[in-house]
């Protein structure tokens, strides 16, 4: 008899413990939440973190693009490439036009800042486009709650445009035959395709978003379906 009871106290104070446990783990996560994220869904979470995260690649793509083009951010006025690259975070998160481009944003920017024709600092101008598109792509916003609607369409149709810009940086060229930028090199000496893995994680985040977009809206249809056909009385409150 107590040998079957020491095993059973075990199994409670075990069972005590890792409820105490979870319990201290979600009152953390509760403290560490931000006010605002209380009007997210899980899915408006997400898309918050993704843009987040595309956006900081798009930053080290540009810092990267820099590097490899010094005479780039020399042509934007500033005096160094870190007050550049600053003007045109500033410039994507805050929704403002670009100098250099004009009034041109999102798509008609990013074939600007592609072309023969534009004069002027090209890295700034081509991750501006960029940053410009996903935010148009996301209905204007950086930061997503239950009153925002995403159009996962959109968000997939700016996967395949960064596709597209990631082809044309490595082969447009000017009249003279030379790269307009310079990105991803392979030669016999050395290989760096670093760019195309960024621009890859950004695709991957995109495709990601737009599917669990579609399931979100194809549940709400479901589910709507499924009153009608069991004639069930939705909720009011």
């Amino acid at each position: 008899m107590r040998g079957t009871l020491v095993p059973a106290a075990l199994f409670t104070l075990v069972a005590t413990g890792c409820s105490q446990q979870q319990g201290r783990d979600i009152a953390r996560q509760f403290n560490e939440g931000k006010p605002q994220e209380f009007f997210q869904t899980s899915v408006d979470r997400m898309a918050t973190l993704s843009m987040k995260d595309n956006l900081q690649s798009l930053y080290l793509l540009m810092n990267k693009l820099y590097l490899r083009n010094p005479n780039q951010w020399r042509q934007s006025g500033y005096l160094d490439a870190v007050s550049a690259a600053r003007e045109i975070r500033q410039a994507i998160e805050l929704q403002q036009p670009l100098p250099a481009l004009g009034d041109r944003r999102d798509l008609e920017a990013l074939s600007y800042s592609l072309s023969p024709e534009f004069r002027g600092d090209r890295v700034g101008a081509f991750i501006y486009a960029i940053g410009s598109m996903l935010v148009t792509a996301h209905g204007g916003h950086t930061e997503f709650f239950m009153t925002n609607a995403i159009n996962p369409q959109f968000v997939s149709n700016a996967a395949r445009n960064i596709e597209k810009a990631t082809w044309l940086l490595s082969q447009r060229q000017d009249e003279s035959g030379a790269l307009l930028l310079f990105s991803n090199e392979i030669s016999e000496q050395s290989s760096n395709l670093s760019f195309a893995v960024e621009f890859g994680k950004i695709v991957a985040r995109l495709d990601l978003l737009s599917q669990m977009l579609d399931e979100r809206y194809r549940r709400i249809g479901l589910n709507y379906a499924q009153s009608l056909l069991l004639m069930n009385f939705l909720p009011v409150q």
